[in-house]
């Protein structure tokens, strides 16, 4: 008989948290490419117009958000020798990494319908496999440990690794594609590249990470219908403000990434700076992170995302001051770096708190819907986000083949890179306002331990 294991305060392993990590990275050299690229390579390569680009990203997002759904109903309905989360991972790992491929290599010659129409597909099938993995990852992390600490420790870790992601895609990009060719072939041997590395990262995350987390009660157990899954969220009260917490944070982070690329080409004439400020902004977040940690355990995870929503703003107040100088712009897109290192430490370190809220509200714990369901704010943010790039180039006349920098593009770009993320942050500051289970969490634990050791008897 395999020996039990104090889940509520299993402190994992030194090895367990880096292959715990190490997934971040393989799903940021998609997610970071489609926050930072995919809009540029369709609208300045492609050369598909701005609106239906935006248009198209909302309308994919929505399903990616329906799908995440239905991959938290598949998760909390597996069972295997692995668990119920790695095996997708493993499973769906190389679909993935072909997806992306698929996403850059736009057929030439196949006219403007067959090329909108090719984007459409593709992309929705990356969306596919991208959740396939990426859910049940997420998920992973409310199986591992119930410990909060190691839980934000775990989060952290991940978080390091996807901003390794994100710098490496900011920075070697753009010259990457150079090497290959400049052209479109060269997007697609880059991302055949990051494809490799990601599906072998995704592998080493299913090898070196164990569930040991399961329903202790009867209720727990039973598998329940997604209908009542569905109903038992809306209960979740914590749950709802995460929610919309991450569809803000998203909206305002996937503009600021998205339109980094148009403003350093559009205000500085040279689209390869994005490298320089997307290394400011990351290598920041990445330093942040390792002291974030022990500001967490500090003043919680709630005074912690307030925090960093206040540096991020005074960063974009910092790059509003001269945003013609670049010295200005890298000096605030560093706040805005610092700011964001305190959202890495939180994001998805919430969920899994309002999964063991959702299980002392209502009696049912199901992991993979609610953190699916957390998810589709995410992917849903990000895709409000794309598509409202898309639609305010697209309405200030937005033409990438112009030779002529008008005053409108100038105003589109610094609305999507200043002034909409600038609001975002203010939104989340009064979200968390509201957010107050960080004091009565460790109450709360206690509480529904003893009431799962109750019914276990």
């Amino acid at each position: 008989m395999e020996k039990q294991v104090d889940t509520a305060n299993y402190k994992v392993a030194f090895r367990e948290k880096v292959a715990f990590g190490v997934g971040d990275l393989a799903v940021n050299f998609v997610w970071a490419s489609i926050g930072m690229f995919i809009v540029y390579f369709y609208t300045d390569v492609v050369g598909i117009s701005a609106g239906i680009v935006g248009t198209l990203m909302l309308i994919s997002r929505i399903w990616d958000g329906i799908s995440d759904i239905i991959m938290g109903n598949l998760i909390d309905k597996t069972n295997t020798k692995y668990g119920k989360a790695r095996p997708w991972i493993l499973w769906l790992s190389v679909p993935f990494g072909l997806s992306t491929i698929l996403l850059f290599a736009v057929p030439p010659n196949i006219g403007n319908v067959g090329t909108i129409l090719y984007v459409f597909v593709t992309y929705n099938i990356m969306v596919i496999a991208f959740t396939g993995v990426v859910i049940p990852y997420g998920t992973l992390n409310t199986l591992i440990t119930r410990d909060i600490n190691e839980r934000s420790k775990l989060n952290l870790y991940r978080m390091f690794f996807a901003n390794i992601g994100g710098l490496i895609v900011g920075y070697y990009t753009l010259p990457l594609v150079q090497v290959f060719g400049g052209t479109q072939s060269g997007w697609v041997a880059t991302y055949a590249v990051y494809s490799i590395i990601g599906v072998c990262l995704f592998l080493a995350t299913f090898k070196y990470t164990k569930e040991r987390v399961g329903a202790v009660s009867k209720n727990t157990k039973k598998k329940v219908p997604l209908s009542i899954s569905l109903r038992m969220l809306i209960k979740n009260k914590y749950w709802i403000i995460v929610c919309l917490f991450c569809i803000v944070n998203t909206i305002g982070g996937t503009s600021m990434m998205t339109s980094m690329v148009y403003f350093t080409k559009y205000i500085f004439g040279d689209p390869n700076l994005v490298g320089y400020l997307s290394m400011s902004y990351i290598i920041f977040t990445i330093i942040g992170i390792f002291f974030v940690g022990k500001l967490v355990e500090k003043v919680g995870k709630r005074n912690v995302a307030i925090i960093g929503s206040v540096i991020y703003s005074i960063g974009a107040i910092i790059i509003l001051m001269g945003e013609t100088d670049f010295i200005f712009v890298v000096l605030g897109t560093i706040f805005r770096g610092i700011g964001n290192s305190t959202m890495c430490a939180v994001f998805w370190a919430f969920l899994p708190d309002t999964i063991e809220y959702g299980e002392y509200k209502t009696g049912v714990r199901n992991e993979g819907i609610t953190y699916s369901a957390g998810s589709f704010g995410q992917k849903f943010g990000s895709g409000v986000a794309a598509a409202l790039v898309g639609w305010i180039l697209s309405y200030f006349n937005y033409d990438a083949t112009m030779t002529m920098i008008s005053n409108d593009t100038i105003l589109a770009v610094e609305i999507l890179f200043l002034y909409l993320p600038l609001a975002t942050y203010i939104l989340q500051i009064i979200l968390m306002y509201f957010y107050k289970l960080d004091k009565f969490y460790p109450k709360m634990m206690k509480e529904l331990i003893m009431r799962n050791e109750d019914i276990s008897r």
